[in-house]
């Protein structure tokens, strides 16, 4: 008997129903049997011997798949339990790197063939390889029964078919593996997250005659941005905002060694200036070679007195809010920490008075974007909508401020993820 191709229109058909049934599987093992199932239609051939010598130090190869297998074997993940063979006429076949059809297979088939079981009581095979990068890994026999002849014109198309549909599996498999390790890095960097957020305070000093508030959100699992808290003699508090260049994982990391710098000598918490010099040294002499640097704002309140001193490094000065209008606490401004080894950090301080409202922030509130302008550039939330939003807070708690910030921003860039680390810490003088 002459199997012959089904005349086109039945061809199509059954083409069109397996590319519907395959086009929703995510899994390689359902595809390959619901692409053999399709096959199945056009060829009535229910025998098969499949190799690959992917990962197979030659001149071994594994028989992936066999219509003789008691046992479903699924080859992706139990390669360990898939038969390990060497030689024989599979063995010329995987290692051929061509198609192969075998008319006479039992004059080919040796008694003592490795793969004798398989292939015994056929009487030919059509071989297709799937080529990756010009080599056939992978081969996928179909085994023909006696009394049963293929036209040998439909090989051509059969080979083109299973390359394609090799290609295709190839890529489901590596799309899987990569959807597996990109899940591994989002549980890690999940992790290192929650690290970060663990370094900073867990609450908010208490100090008379001051209401404070604090904000802190990361554009991706873990960010730079840094805020602290020092307890110092006399009921003072150190407070400290930091930004470090770069976004994720990178400055996360660097985050945790500025927190670990600025907590390593508790003495340099005071004067301000020294605390900044303190980290600026060990940044530049030991950690900041390729370029990355960490702007940081640092003041010291002293209640009894109700002043603010305070240095910076180049970091955005904070905001002081006095009877309606706004200030910028810009008077003791440096380079930023981890550019020169040696730096000098200037001191400015501040009288609060009653009311005062004082903010410190980080450039992902100034800088956050909004829609994008007729000509594609995408304007600023930038500093005088800060201030707007800043002096309309008048009369209002700290955590109504930050409230306020946020949904200014949020409306500002339409609910849009954040592009950068965002940080806000609000101070409210009774």
């Amino acid at each position: 008997m002459l199997i012959r191709r089904r005349p086109w229109q039945e061809e199509l058909e059954i083409i069109d129903r397996t590319m519907k049934a395959i086009s929703g599987i995510t899994d390689p093992e359902e595809l390959v049997d619901a692409y053999w199932s399709g096959i199945g239609e056009l060829l009535p051939i229910e025998d098969y011997v499949a190799v690959s010598r992917r990962g197979v130090e030659p001149p071994y190869y594994l028989i992936t798949r066999s219509s003789r297998f008691t046992e479903n074997i699924n080859p992706w993940t139990q390669r360990d339990r898939l038969p390990r063979l060497t030689g024989g006429l599979l063995g010329e076949i995987a290692f051929g790197n061509k198609p192969v059809v075998i008319d006479d297979l039992p004059s080919r088939l040796l008694p003592d063939d490795p793969a004798h079981f398989y292939l015994e009581g056929f009487q030919g095979l059509v071989a297709l390889p799937q080529y990756d990068g010009g080599e056939g890994l992978n081969v996928t026999m179909m085994l023909v029964p006696p009394g049963i002849e293929i036209d040998h014109a439909a090989v051509p198309v059969l080979h083109w078919q299973s390359g394609l549909f090799g290609r295709g599996t190839q890529s489901l498999v590596l799309r899987n593996q990569l959807s597996g390790a990109l899940a591994a890095l989002d549980r890690e960097l999940q992790v290192v997250g929650e690290i970060q957020r663990s370094l900073l305070p867990r609450e908010l000093p208490a100090v008379k005659g001051l209401d404070l508030a604090a904000y802190y959100l990361t554009s991706a699992r873990a960010g730079g941005d840094y805020y602290d808290f020092f307890p110092l003699a006399d009921e003072g508090v150190g407070l400290f905002i930091a930004d470090v260049s770069g976004h994720g994982t990178p400055a996360a990391v660097f985050m945790a060694i500025t927190h670990a710098i600025a907590h390593s000598q508790p003495g340099t918490h005071t004067p301000p200036a020294a605390l900044l010099t303190h980290l600026n040294v060990q940044l530049a002499r030991l950690y900041t070679r390729d370029g990355t640097f960490v702007t940081a704002f640092y003041a010291v309140l002293d209640p009894g007195s109700r002043t603010l001193t305070y240095s910076t490094a180049g970091h955005n000065p904070p905001r002081l809010v006095r009877n309606g209008r706004v200030q910028s606490m810009d008077k003791a401004s440096s380079l930023p920490l981890g550019i020169l080894e040696v730096q000098l950090y200037s001191q400015a301080t501040v009288q609060l008075e009653p009311a005062d409202l004082v903010v410190f922030y980080t450039d992902g509130i100034t800088e956050a974007m909004g829609a994008p302008a007729s000509d594609g550039s995408r304007p600023l939330f930038g500093v005088e909508r800060l201030d707007r939003v800043l002096i309309d807070c008048t009369g209002h708690e700290a955590q109504q401020c930050v409230e306020r910030v946020n949904a200014a921003v949020a409306a500002f860039t339409a609910d849009a993820p954040a592009t950068d680390d965002r940080t806000l810490i609000v101070m409210r003088c009774a």
